[in-house]
């Protein structure tokens, strides 16, 4: 399966939809590796990591990993300042 992609904007309105999707697309298609594509998040808050780490809840009690691919640095300086850059592991 191809990664889940971020939209290019992620703030506090879409990101319940966001990880809704999200989590009916990893009910439909299991895995036990998944990936999310966040090189065309441009527009973003806290949220962004909130559905990060949401998701990462729902694929490890799954019993899979999660992997962040193409993290952008504004997201990667987000994720270091709110102390869970650790808990997203790039690809």
């Amino acid at each position: 399966m191809s990664a889940l992609k971020l939209p290019d904007t992620l703030l506090h309105d879409q990101a319940d939809a966001c990880l809704a999707q999200w989590v009916a697309h990893l009910r439909v298609n299991p895995q036990s590796a998944v990936t999310v594509d966040a090189s065309a998040l441009v527009e973003f808050d806290s949220s962004a990591l909130a559905v990060l780490l949401g998701f990462r809840r729902v694929v490890l009690a799954q019993g899979g990993t999660l992997h962040i691919a193409d993290m952008t640095s504004r997201l990667r300086e987000l994720a270091s300042l709110y102390g869970v850059l650790d808990l997203l592991p790039s690809v």
